[in-house]
């Protein structure tokens, strides 16, 4: 993959995120903090963004989201296929729910 095709890649899902991520915190503020892993002040800084600003925001170089796929036992529970996937994907929860949330630095 050329550099140019990568960086048009990154800037799309960038985009598709911080999309996704105000209107998840427009719909169900506290889920969205959970579920994307911020705190209030992440989520208030996202959610006062302008379009200008989104688009400048995705324009960049480098991916804004953020993978929570560092811990194995994470990334095991997630992609369980057996009888027991709900309860492995309700363990996941629980775990990445102990995380700690990011914060501007």
């Amino acid at each position: 993959m050329n550099t140019n095709t990568m960086h048009d890649e990154i800037r799309e899902l960038n985009l598709a995120y911080l999309m996704l991520a105000q209107q998840m915190l427009r719909d169900d503020r506290a889920a969205a903090i959970y579920r994307l892993g911020i705190g209030e002040e992440v989520a208030e800084v996202l959610e006062g963004l302008s379009s200008a600003q989104v688009l400048r925001m995705a324009n960049s170089n480098m991916l804004l989201c953020q993978f929570r796929f560092n811990d194995t036992m994470l990334v095991d529970l997630l992609s369980s296929h057996g009888r027991e996937r709900g309860a492995a994907h309700l363990h996941a929860a629980i775990l990445a729910a102990g995380r700690p949330v990011a914060h501007l630095a």
